[in-house]
């Protein structure tokens, strides 16, 4: 399979890299690790994210100021990272082929190729996987790679973290990765309106369902007091989650097309939860993105999915 994937690649004399809306560290940490690698392989290559609104703290990553808003190759063979339906991309691409690699569970495998592998932590694992034995990994790529593991896996926290996650981690330290620079730039680089805005969302918690369920909820009136951008609220989940009781948080942001869900379990596997309402993701960590302005009523609908699902399925 990977050899048909650079002969693909080969084919074309122009690539394109996306990842999805609102891009996190794996997302943009799979792309940027993917185009280092093109790119020293002397390959026409562009990388496009839609938002505008990029985190300020990844902006360590190697050739994180290549990325550009807009597609600029008119007939390029499209890989997309990190994105579990076509749709996230935020481009019209039906004329284009498209080579998908992810790892979400839900994903909707929309490519004529489909690297998709639910049992990685991160896409830039599914990435490496297939780029290695044909692309070798540099030092640049390494840091990508190495970012959105750290990241996706909350520092080697979440729950399908075992010894394949340490492994991998090893092998790209070898191949070059600046574990320092990583971490200071993931871990001391907040913004203050990312403290202030945590602050009144921290005020919001609720507790359902005999406390087995917390939820916070971010308003617009939260947003622009504070100045935070959607790449300052990355996280804030966890801390409903963290709770002693809690088995599942739920945070709801609302933004200018409508309502941003994040959905984190424990033990429980909520992707029904969230495919449900037209998102999805893992079986511990999903979301979706719904055109709505009542959050008391949409978080209302979520505790009535959760009770009808049951703890077996969500």
């Amino acid at each position: 399979m990977s050899q048909y994937l650079k002969e693909l690649i080969d084919s074309h004399p122009n690539i394109t890299i996306l990842s999805h809306i609102y891009p996190d560290a794996d997302a943009l940490g799979t792309s940027l690790g993917i185009y280092a690698l093109l790119k020293a392989d002397g390959k026409q290559v562009e990388i496009v994210n839609v938002s505008t609104d990029l985190p300020k703290h990844l902006d360590f990553l190697p050739n994180f100021s290549k990325i550009k808003h807009k597609i600029d190759y008119a007939q390029s063979i499209i890989i997309a990272c990190d994105c579990g339906s076509v749709d996230r991309l935020g481009f019209a691409l039906e004329s284009r082929d498209v080579i998908n690699i992810d790892h979400h569970k839900t994903n909707q495998n929309y490519g004529i190729l489909n690297y998709v592998d639910p049992s990685v932590c991160a896409s830039a694992h599914v990435a490496h996987r297939v780029m290695k034995d044909y692309y070798p990994i540099t030092p640049e790529a390494a840091t990508c790679f190495y970012t959105a593991l750290l990241s996706d896996t909350r520092y080697f926290t979440t729950p399908n973290v075992d010894i394949e996650v340490f492994d991998f981690a090893q092998q790209l330290l070898q191949e070059g990765a600046d574990h320092k620079t990583v971490t200071y730039n993931l871990t001391q680089r907040r913004s203050l309106a990312s403290l202030r805005i945590l602050g009144l969302a921290l005020g919001t918690v609720c507790l359902h369902r005999n406390a087995t369920v917390a939820s916070m909820i971010i308003d617009r009136g939260m947003i622009e007091a504070t100045g935070a951008k959607m790449s300052d609220i990355d996280g804030f989940v966890d801390y409903a989650r963290s709770l002693a009781t809690v088995e599942i948080g739920i945070l709801l942001v609302m933004y200018e097309h409508g309502i941003k869900v994040s959905l984190r379990s424990k033990r429980c596997d909520i992707t029904a939860l969230a495919e449900y309402f037209g998102g999805g993701g893992h079986r511990n960590a999903c979301g979706f993105v719904i055109e709505s302005t009542d959050s008391e009523a949409l978080l209302d609908r979520i505790l009535k999915k959760i009770e009808t699902l049951g703890w077996s399925e969500c």
